[in-house]
């Protein structure tokens, strides 16, 4: 049973394709991670599955009655926003919310826990622009704790962070495997999925690969994929479907 399918998918910017005829499946509960080169539309491919940027052609569909949680990339978040760890962990829960926006009085053991997790215990009153990376990613896990997803979204999710945390952090994903949630990260250390992630798509605007890790991680693939991002014409025509 697949959590996702792409359906001849095209996705891009100002009708310009950043990914194009995409098709494929992800398997519900599987653990995928998504690698290429800088530029191979790695976010952009994410972002269309969170339904946060619209196919240009194409589709994506998501198994009925899934859940989905998408964390973006840390610089794309404002860190400067006056809100303390658990707030913002707590807003893991706006689904759970009542009609004035409040969380049931139950919830503070719930979000604590949560905290607690990932490893910032007596953090709860710190504002997020005072934490260290590191620190601010582990916050962010233990808000897609409380979504409570089936399908978690994680754009470079152990960038710029420490070793300690970067391995805490990979647990958590590994414990989502384990509880059958599907897991889908846009990832660059290709050690760290050939070691952790068992199925991988090698993009490079198109899928160069997709399947098992060491078939797709092959040294040929990897540079047809890097050969591919570099020949990309950034200056091609613009998608028909919306130029009217």
């Amino acid at each position: 049973m697949s959590a996702i399918r792409l359906i001849d998918l095209t996705l891009g910017y100002d009708r310009h394709p950043a990914v194009h005829h995409l098709s494929g499946e992800i398997a519900a509960g599987s653990l995928t991670a998504i690698v290429g080169p800088n530029g191979a539309g790695k976010s952009t491919l994410l972002k269309g599955i969170a339904g946060a940027l619209s196919p240009l052609d194409g589709d994506i569909a998501l198994a009925r009655g899934r859940r989905l949680a998408y964390l973006p990339q840390q610089a794309e978040l404002d860190r400067s926003f006056p809100i303390h760890v658990y707030d913002l962990v707590a807003m893991g829960l706006w689904n759970c919310a009542g009609i004035f926006g409040r969380i049931g009085g139950g919830a503070a053991a719930t979000i604590e826990a949560a905290i607690a997790a990932v490893g910032l215990a007596g953090f709860e009153r710190r504002p997020i622009g005072a934490l260290s990376g590191g620190q601010m990613q582990r916050a962010l896990f233990a808000r897609l704790l409380l979504q409570d997803a089936d399908i978690i979204l994680l754009d470079e999710p152990f960038t710029a962070i420490d070793a300690r945390t970067t391995a805490d952090l990979l647990a958590l994903v590994q414990r989502w495997h384990g509880e059958s949630r599907t897991v889908v990260a846009v990832l660059h250390d290709i050690e760290t999925v050939r070691r952790a992630f068992p199925q991988t798509l090698l993009l490079a605007r198109e899928s160069v690969a997709w399947g098992a890790t060491a078939d797709v991680l092959t040294p040929a693939n990897l540079l047809k994929a890097r050969r591919m991002v570099e020949a990309f014409d950034s200056h091609a025509a613009p998608c028909e479907r919306d130029a009217a």
